[in-house]
């Protein structure tokens, strides 16, 4: 009982730990750039409706950015996190298994083909675009004798993400429409706006919910399906409720940043590491840091090369792809 209730108490702490990282993070957001400007100025920002040159930078540009930073983040961490636990493949993440790919391809063909589709329609493409691709990832993945292995998946979704990339340019070039969809696709959050954060925010956060309230559920069939079945849980409609939150989750960041890869791979797995296994630590935990993190990125590429701006999805593949590497290596015996 005495153990029980401190693991509790050493979460509610680590928890609070973690929220006062994001609020830090993001007051080191709005703080740095470009322009620079004082905390005091974004608590103004926050609290006030005073005008003021430097004021109307932060609340139109920098704040709006912020905001997409730290939903974006959140979402890819925990689309990650519950891919993790559904194939229990160490190497799941939305940008590695195409559904980030699919979403690209699908925005690019809505930005050149339906101009007025505005950003709901943006929104709604790259669900379908997600799904797409995921099914085309494990249809190849599926088709040699032994079914899915990690490795397997991991080839099939690079495979197919490099086959949906090039869709994404080839329609580009065709219709002339290059630049445009470059400034979706990049992978970065400069020119968010306000529009297209009402048009998404409600979607991660209403899928991020939904993840913690299935996320004993994903415990139990992260561990053992059998014994899953043999709880009562209903195995097959929590995987189709938690494959469709993936699916939001990845289309609705992609909607608002580009494809964006790694940070549901290197997020689940530094808290798994912290918080233990437990799903129900893991999904909410993943909300946080991968917040954290993507503020952190974001101010990188700001500041690292001011005036000018370092692309985060460059920063973040740096980061990414030696910890890629590093988990491939550590469960190389399970890859085969």
């Amino acid at each position: 009982m005495n153990t029980t209730k401190r693991s509790k108490t050493n979460y509610v702490w680590k928890l609070l730990a973690g929220v006062l990282a994001l609020i830090g993070m993001f007051f080191i957001s709005m703080s740095f750039g470009a322009a620079h400007v004082t905390v005091n100025d974004v608590w103004l920002v926050l609290t006030s409706g005073k005008k003021s040159e430097t004021l109307t930078m932060l609340r139109e540009i920098r704040y709006p950015r912020e905001v997409a930073a730290i939903l974006v983040g959140s979402a890819l961490a925990v689309a990650g996190a519950i891919m993790q636990g559904l194939t229990r493949n160490p190497l799941a993440d939305p940008g590695l298994l195409g559904l980030t790919a699919g979403a690209n391809a699908a925005l690019a063909i809505s930005v050149t083909l339906i101009p007025a589709a505005g950003y709901f329609g943006i929104m709604v493409a790259c669900f379908i675009g997600a799904t797409g691709g995921s099914l085309l990832v494990l249809g190849i993945g599926a088709m040699k004798r032994g079914g899915l292995s990690p490795l397997r998946l991991v080839l099939a979704g690079a495979a197919v993400s490099a086959l949906l990339y090039a869709v994404a340019d080839g329609i580009g070039l065709i219709f002339k429409t290059s630049k445009d969809v470059t400034m979706w696709t990049a992978g970065g959050l400069i020119g968010t706006t306000w529009g297209q954060i009402q048009a998404i925010s409600p979607v991660v956060l209403v899928g991020i919910l939904i993840a913690v309230i299935l996320s004993k559920q994903l415990t139990i069939l992260s561990l053992n399906e059998e014994a899953a079945v043999g709880l009562g849980v209903s195995t097959v409609y929590v995987k189709i409720f938690l494959n469709v939150l993936v699916i939001l989750l990845a289309g609705a960041a992609v909607a608002l940043v580009g494809n964006m890869a790694f940070i549901g791979l290197m997020i689940p797995h530094i808290v798994r590491s912290m918080f233990g296994t437990d799903y129900r630590n893991i999904i909410p935990m993943s909300a946080i840091w991968g917040a954290v993190f993507m503020l952190a990125a974001d101010t990188l590429g700001r500041t690292i090369n001011a005036p000018y701006e370092t692309p985060v999805v460059a920063i973040i593949a740096m980061l990414g792809l030696p910890f890629f590497l590093f988990i491939v290596r550590k469960g190389v015996k399970s890859l085969s």
